[in-house]
């Protein structure tokens, strides 16, 4: 008796080491899954792409706005262009075009200057920063005041708007098509 158990558990262990690897639904639940995962992150990963390419159009309105601030410091008046200012920013990348708004207003003891970023890509966001000229009510000493402001909707050649403000009063966002990022 013990030699017919023997032989039927060799039998038995011969025949689990041929029936290795997966079934066809385990293979199946696996692709299930991944394809699962991948629409879960694809989404966010192309929007982390974006984010890193308005990232670039944010640091660049930025920096001209405070390269404005320093120019109004040095010479009494706005930089009239990019180049003016010694950024070395280049006025076109791949995603987005950076311009001074043509006319440096200058009305009834107001002066400003808008910088723009405009998206050259449908997915990407518009920026816009202004310099103000401004007064300290309280000592009467002029300043520059600063805001960068961001589209709400993304698309090609967009740009954030900006609101006139009162010569004591801070630049603003037109709030019906941008945000307000940062004031200085």
């Amino acid at each position: 008796m013990k030699t017919e158990f023997q032989a039927k558990f060799l039998q038995h262990m011969m025949k689990k080491k041929q029936e290795k690897g997966f079934t066809l639904i385990e293979l199946l639940v696996v692709i299930i899954i991944i394809g699962i995962l991948s629409a879960i992150a694809l989404p966010s990963f192309l929007n982390q792409a974006n984010k890193a390419k308005q990232s670039e159009a944010k640091q660049n309105a930025g920096s001209l706005n405070r390269a404005q601030q320093a120019y109004y410091l040095e010479n009494s008046a706005f930089g009239s262009t990019v180049e003016n200012l010694g950024l070395g920013i280049v006025t076109q990348t791949t995603n987005y075009n950076y311009t001074l708004d043509q006319a440096i207003v200058t009305n009834s003891n107001q002066s400003y200057v808008v910088n723009l970023a405009r998206s050259r890509k449908a997915p990407l966001r518009g920026y816009a920063g202004r310099v103000d000229l401004g007064t300290v009510t309280a000592t009467s000493e002029a300043t520059t005041l600063a805001v960068l402001c961001e589209t709400i909707k993304p698309g090609i050649d967009t740009v954030a708007t900006t609101t006139v403000s009162s010569a004591t009063s801070p630049p603003d966002c037109a709030t019906t098509d941008s945000k307000k990022l940062d004031a200085k």
